[in-house]
């Protein structure tokens, strides 16, 4: 039966005052082996109160086991000890020794136990952002394509961001920070990730070395970049956490039930969604709205630039003499007065945005007449190799229809003669196209007796005669005078139009009572 702590006390009393085990069991009313047992755990510093721990067969070997554990820094396996153990003259079995090895782990990590200080948060200072695996939607051609979730979280006022894309490279990497600074209203001061190759290029003596490109870039907007400890996500949890909450919220999966996106739109749209919800929603450890709070924290940002650095716009293509550039094995077309410049082309969504610096041209296109400064040019649908993407806009000179089909010559007067005819009006135009078309000779006669006929009739009347003669193609000799002498015969009777009430084709009336029988003949 367990002593009480009273009963304990006076044992231990006793004892002091007999000294003797024997004598103080008589006067505590206790056996004298209680008494020895309680003082022998007094005298080794164990407290008296607590459960009494027997010899184990173990306890030989348990400086060995400690010394195995802390070679192996908390990893060795327990039937590895045992084999050992038994190699030594252990004659316990394999349950004894899992026992012991979990003991000595379990003081070894008391020991190396890593400490979390909170993230000290200040207005404006500090921003995460990471990388996330998105779902699959169609991208060009319909063809099933992985995608990524950029997301990114100011550390104080918890607001975040979402931005899908199709890649993990420098170029939209920039992009979509110039998206997330812009989204926040300012810049924050630092802005801290993990180490991918766009923003660390190496480690020398465990110090990561920054991306040039990307330093450049946060220069651009007065923000430094820097990268946790390699293989420690703990020291940027808010980004690791924004992963988290993003990937369930807008990857389908048997958990959250969503159905498959059908367009990259629409999974854009649900992560616009997603920032507006988690953005509008009390967080629970800053028990502010994060929407609230980032108008505060606005105050305590830097100012935006006024253009997005270069390397958001994109990668740098030369102009063709063609008009096209070419990006991922595709030639896309531009609007005319960019060739021989270089541009920025960059793939956004299902789309190819090229961007220009009007500015720098030599001469600015009259499609551009009101623009200055980076503007973006052209947008194409992203397509793939031996599929170009020409728009007909970004060639108006040249000789083919949008459709295809070639355009209509446009006639210029090389003679006085020439000029002349052409005068008389858009009728002449049309006819000496047709005329042309038919191979009608002797136009260049036809051409001066429509120039005299007018002479006496009128420029007007010939021009309407010559539209008349190129619709219904009759181009020979007599054709013209004919038609203004019908035109002037009967002035307002214009077009004749077959009568669809009257045929000149015989009736079949005669055929009416043909095999029918005359009423009261019998025939």
């Amino acid at each position: 039966m367990k002593k009480s702590d009273r009963d304990i006390m006076e044992i231990l009393e006793a004892y002091d005052t007999t000294g003797t085990a024997h004598s103080a069991a008589q006067l505590a009313g206790v056996d004298p082996k209680t008494v020895r047992r309680y003082v022998a755990a007094r005298d080794a510093g164990i407290p008296v109160t607590g459960p009494s721990r027997r010899t184990r067969i173990i306890d030989d070997y348990m400086p060995k086991i400690e010394e195995w554990v802390e070679r192996s820094k908390g990893k060795v396996r327990a039937d590895i000890v045992h084999e050992r153990l038994v190699a030594l003259g252990f004659d316990g079995t394999e349950r004894t020794t899992r026992r012991a090895v979990a003991e000595a782990k379990a003081a070894w990590r008391a020991g190396h136990r890593r400490t979390y200080r909170p993230w000290i948060t200040e207005p404006g200072l500090w921003m995460q952002f990471d990388w996330g695996d998105g779902p699959k939607v169609p991208g060009p051609g319909g063809v099933l394509r992985s995608t990524l979730l950029f997301c990114a979280w100011l550390a104080w006022s918890r607001f975040r961001v979402v931005i899908p894309v199709w890649d993990q490279t420098l170029p939209t990497l920039i992009a979509c920070l110039d998206a997330t600074v812009r989204r926040f209203g300012g810049v924050p001061t630092y802005a801290l990730t993990d180490n991918p190759r766009t923003v660390s290029i190496d480690h020398v003596a465990g110090i990561a070395v920054r991306h040039p490109q990307i330093v450049e870039t946060a220069r651009h907007y007065g923000m430094a970049v820097h990268t946790c400890v390699p293989y420690d996500p703990e020291s940027k949890g808010g980004s690791e956490a924004t992963v988290k909450i993003a990937k369930a919220d807008l990857v389908p999966t048997d958990a959250n039930l969503l159905p498959d996106y059908a367009s990259f739109a629409e999974l854009e749209a649900a992560c616009d969604r997603f920032c507006a919800t988690v953005n509008a929603r009390r967080h629970r450890e800053s028990a502010r709205i994060p929407d609230e709070a980032l108008a505060e924290e606005r105050g305590r940002l830097h100012t935006l630039p006024s253009a997005p650095h270069t390397l958001a716009l994109g990668t740098t293509r030369s102009v063709g003499t063609d008009q096209t550039i070419r990006f991922g094995s595709v030639r896309y077309s531009t609007p005319p007065g960019l060739v021989g410049t270089e541009v920025w082309v960059r793939a956004a969504g299902t789309e190819l945005v090229i961007v220009a610096d009007l500015d720098a041209l030599p001469r600015v296109p009259d499609w551009a007449e009101n623009r200055r400064g980076l503007s973006e040019v052209a947008r194409h649908l992203l397509s793939t190799p031996g599929n170009p993407k020409i728009d007909p806009a970004h060639y108006p000179d040249h000789p083919q229809e949008p459709g295809g089909a070639p355009k209509p010559p446009i006639p210029k007067a090389r003679s006085a003669a020439e000029a002349r005819f052409l005068d008389l009006g858009p009728g002449a135009h049309a006819w000496l196209i047709a005329a042309s078309a038919a191979g009608t000779v002797r136009i260049r006669a036809k051409m001066t007796a429509s120039v005299e006929l007018a002479a006496f009739v009128g420029a007007d009347t010939v021009d309407a005669a010559l539209a008349v003669a190129a619709e219904a193609g009759r181009f020979a000799e007599g054709d013209l005078p004919a038609i203004v002498a019908h035109h002037a015969d009967a002035p307002s009777s214009g077009n004749v139009v077959a009568d669809e009430e009257h045929s000149v084709q015989p009736g079949t009336g005669a055929w009416a009572g043909f095999g029918t029988t005359a009423a009261g003949t019998g025939s």
